[in-house]
């Protein structure tokens, strides 16, 4: 897997490696990546240490994302009535990969845990994002509550106080 061998590695070795076991050239994997071929040769020659954008597009393409999936932290209820389950994006879909939580506790290790097991994000609520953010390594959205949502909550305490 070219993503962790350019961490035990050189990346130069790890990339040359990786296009002889799939048979790609440098010019096919320009084509596929974007990439001028001009900084794939000098990077494969190692004349040019690789930009982070440049070594995410090589691995996107020589690692396609078998399994990719956004994880969505919330209560139980909240992820069964979830009515989405994939999401287009570029060149294929994302699935959608429920994480249940009640507590905050449990809501950052679930964050973790979706973090660990591959998620490409997280979705998760408002009090938790900021947190979130400061331990994953991967983009963090919030949930924001549909204001019906919240009138219904309020008319619910409203009834039990009357």
């Amino acid at each position: 897997m070219l993503s962790r061998k350019i961490f035990e590695t050189d990346f130069t070795a790890a990339l040359s490696e990786e296009l002889e076991r799939k048979g790609m050239t440098v010019r096919e994997l320009a084509d596929r990546t974007g990439i001028p071929a001009s900084t794939l040769y000098k990077v494969t020659l190692g004349e040019r240490d690789p930009r982070l954008s440049t070594v995410k597009k090589i691995v996107r393409v020589l690692e396609p994302e078998r399994g990719r999936f956004i994880g969505v932290i919330a209560a139980k209820f909240l992820l069964d009535s979830l009515d989405i389950r994939e999401v287009p994006l570029d060149g294929g879909s994302c699935t959608i990969r429920g994480y249940s939580a009640n507590s905050l506790e449990e809501c950052i290790i679930a964050a973790v845990r979706a973090e660990k097991e591959g998620a490409s994000g997280i979705v998760c609520a408002p009090i938790l994002a900021s947190i979130v953010e400061k331990i994953v390594d991967v983009p963090v959205s919030m949930l924001r509550p549909d204001l019906s949502c919240v009138k219904e909550a309020v008319d619910v305490i409203a009834r039990q106080i009357r």
